[in-house]
């Protein structure tokens, strides 16, 4: 398939030498990707923020990148995989979309960002702000291939979501656990049924979602539990519950737009099933350790230390990152985002419904 990414170079060419003619071509969906840490190519890199939430410096990106880029992981992220599956090049950060080619998607994600505003304020860019970088995007498309090109892209993409477990973080680390009212949890579905809209409304079609992972069998949240007296360093099930209170939410509020929206389609894979498959079945995915983290400090690792940039400064890194299924004390690694990519791009209807990825970016809209 022919990406539009050479479409435009086609046309750029056709400026400055002989004219091109270019002949019918086949559509590559683009990818636009929104959310969180698992997300985030690096646009915290470009935000006023702290060390808590950026990955630019190393041991972080050292088995791909060999320099840190900015991902939380040891190398590439879920939305790098895609991009490769889908014949598409990486796609670039929002703040970079300046120095890169932006017709084949780009990433808002921000590190530490949930669908509230309030979750993290200041030091993160939250979803209601990257909906409103994605209004920039668009509007910079049409500039550049014109509405009809720009419209076509648009509807054809497919659009990727991690979001919500950081509005639920401050819960779960305060010295006493608090169990949110249902109130909490209908705003954070509010904020992300209108960040969809609003998508939507600048002519998206094809959403797919990840649910929440098991947030309370993280080393850092572990680490937590052993300090609150669990003498095992187990699952914080409360936390874990939290997760599991956002995900039977979340096919809800989709069924809901897609009665709403003409052509709306939507895909949930199943982040927390799959996540706790391999905390539980290491060996299935390839890993040997999957309740420590390879990088960081602590019980379990779990002390969020890794890089030595962060308020605790000390921090050990693994020998053999392909042993552990997490890289630092709250993110998977590079190998685990590749399992779980092919899971997601190939996978069968437990994993992801109603659509795989594969189908999903061939979905004529």
């Amino acid at each position: 398939m022919a990406l539009i990414s050479s479409f435009c170079i086609f046309v750029l060419v056709a400026h400055f030498a002989t004219p091109v003619v270019c002949h019918k071509r086949s559509h590559q969906a683009a990818l636009f990707v929104f959310g969180d840490s698992i997300f985030d190519p690096g646009n915290n890199n470009y935000i006023n923020t702290i060390a808590s939430f950026q990955a630019n410096y190393l041991p972080y990106g050292e088995s791909f990148f060999k320099d840190p880029t900015g991902r939380t992981s040891n190398g590439r992220l879920i939305p790098d995989f895609i991009a490769e599956n889908a014949n598409l090049p990486l796609i670039p950060p929002y703040f970079e979309i300046g120095k890169k080619q932006f017709t084949h998607g780009v990433n808002f994600a921000s590190a530490g960002s949930g669908c509230l505003a309030e979750t993290a304020r200041g030091f993160v860019i939250d979803l209601q702000t990257q909906l409103k970088n994605f209004q920039n995007v668009t509007q910079l498309l049409k500039n550049k291939v014109g509405e009809t090109e720009s419209k076509q892209i648009l509807s054809n993409a497919v659009y990727i979501f991690s979001t919500g477990t950081n509005d639920f973080t401050p819960l779960v680390t305060n010295s006493t656990f608090q169990n949110p009212d249902r109130e909490y949890l209908q705003m954070i579905m509010g904020n992300l049924t209108a960040v969809l809209k609003g998508v939507y409304e600048e002519g998206g079609r094809k959403f797919a979602m990840l649910n929440l992972g098991p947030f309370g069998c993280l080393p850092s949240i572990r680490n937590l539990n052993l300090q609150k007296g669990v003498t095992n360093g187990s699952c914080m099930e409360d936390a874990t519950n939290l997760a599991k209170m956002f995900n039977s939410a979340l096919p809800e509020m989709l069924k809901q737009l897609e009665k709403q929206l003409p052509g709306f389609k939507y895909t949930i894979f199943n982040f927390f099933k799959v996540l706790v498959d391999s905390i539980h079945n290491p060996t299935n995915y390839g890993f040997k350790i999957s309740e420590t983290a390879c990088c960081g400090t602590g019980p379990f690792r779990g002390i969020f230390s890794c890089g030595g940039k962060r308020q605790v400064k000390e921090y050990e890194l693994c020998k053999n990152v392909k042993d552990y299924l997490f890289f630092d004390s709250s993110h998977p690694s590079e190998q685990a985002y590749q399992k779980y990519t092919e899971l997601l791009w190939n996978g069968t209807p437990d994993v992801v419904a109603p659509y795989n990825l594969k189908s999903f970016f061939k979905l004529s809209t």
